[in-house]
């Protein structure tokens, strides 16, 4: 055995930098800007052997579930620049999401969890330095609430594009009122009437359902607070509980009314997906892998919240922004296609890893722990 045999065999990544690469562009433009970094190509100045080593890109194809032709065609493309070295790691329906639930404890819950076994099957091809896209889609993409934002600074104009493209999605010529309408609600609603609002429809049960559908989503969010799906599952005593936290924190959360309900919104997004991030580092660590997530950088961060709302809101706002980072640092060619929307891909991956493994996750419902504690409701 070599030494490259013995490193895998030990489940150890390859030295140097790599970075993911699945055709979106986050993970695209991280790629080609850390191919471009200084020293020999792909590595950064003073490390690895010095002999021309390129950057691993890292690409996951998913076998059991269609319709990642466009996504690994647009990765190819990006790949086939002479700095990047570029590996495909595919997966079957052993690699679907709930197929194996038997990973390392966390110090708390997260979604990544359900598909710990596919990040780490991606990771283990990766190198000791690897580069990650998470946290883009809610440092540079705008929160449906900053629609009320635009309304409190009286900049109605920026409304239009965002609205518009809604409507389109959804078909409807009523999209625009209802939008207008709900974010003209939420630009008038102070942030503890907000949440005893939210308070009172959890104490009577009663929970709105939305649809799949954008402007559903959108409309959804055009609030301060909202209960999740799994709201309905709780039993009466402990959405009183929730109902009560609720209140107590409206009479003495430090949130004033000079708090916009966008910019909060927001920072509530980049909140979770950072505790998500550290959840799906513990759950698929590789040993002496170091993950990076520079959009998740305090000074990236501040540097997109500087960005003015009038143009996050515009649609694939988030790609010419990164469209336009990679032109300052000299990539024009991108692939056609480049910056679509990838979110669907996972979505069918996790029905279809629900359909694959219904009969053990059942398994689960059998004793459910939280139904014990008096939690959720058993029949349900």
């Amino acid at each position: 055995m070599g030494p490259a045999e013995r490193r895998a065999a030990r489940g150890m990544p390859v030295p140097g930098i790599g970075a993911d690469l699945s055709g979106g562009p986050a993970s695209g433009t991280l790629a080609l800007l850390a191919a471009g970094l200084p020293g020999m190509p792909g590595t950064v100045l003073g490390h690895g052997t010095g002999a021309g080593e390129r950057l691993l890109a890292v690409t996951f194809n998913d076998l059991a579930v269609g319709g990642q032709e466009p996504e690994l065609a647009r990765a190819g493309a990006l790949a086939a620049n002479p700095r990047l070295h570029h590996v495909v790691v595919t997966g079957g329906e052993e690699m679907l999401p709930y197929a194996a639930l038997d990973g390392p404890l966390t110090d708390e819950p997260g979604s990544s969890l359900v598909a710990a076994a596919r990040h780490r099957a991606r990771l283990a091809a990766g190198s000791a330095d690897h580069f990650t896209g998470y946290g883009a889609r809610q440092v540079l993409d705008a929160h449906p609430a900053r629609l009320a934002d635009l309304l409190m600074d009286r900049k109605r104009r920026h409304l239009v594009r965002p609205v518009a493209a809604l409507a389109k999605a959804d078909g409807s010529v009523l999209v625009p009122g209802r939008v207008y309408a709900a974010a003209r609600r939420l630009a008038r609603t102070p942030y503890r009437s907000g949440l005893e609002v939210l308070a009172e429809r959890l104490l009577r049960r009663r929970f709105d359902t939305p649809g799949d559908g954008a402007m559903d989503a959108s409309l959804a969010a055009l609030t301060w607070a909202g209960a999740g799906p799994a709201a309905r599952w709780l039993t009466g005593e402990a959405l009183a509980e929730v109902s009560v936290r609720l209140q107590t924190s409206s009479q003495r959360s430090g949130v004033g009314p000079g708090q916009r309900p966008g910019d909060f919104r927001a920072r509530s997004a980049l909140a979770r997906q950072a505790a998500e991030v550290r959840v799906l580092e513990q759950a698929a660590e590789i040993r002496f892998q170091r993950l990076h997530t520079p959009f998740l950088d305090n000074q990236v961060v501040r540097a997109c919240r500087a960005l003015p709302e009038a143009l996050r809101v515009r649609p694939g706002a988030r790609a010419a922004i990164l469209r336009t980072v990679l032109e300052g640092a000299g990539v024009s060619e991108l692939p056609p296609g480049w910056g679509a929307p990838t979110q669907a891909l996972a979505a069918s991956a996790a029905r279809t890893g629900l359909r694959v493994s219904a009969d053990s996750l059942l398994g689960l419902f059998d004793r459910p722990l939280l139904a014990e504690a008096g939690l959720v409701e058993a029949r349900v």
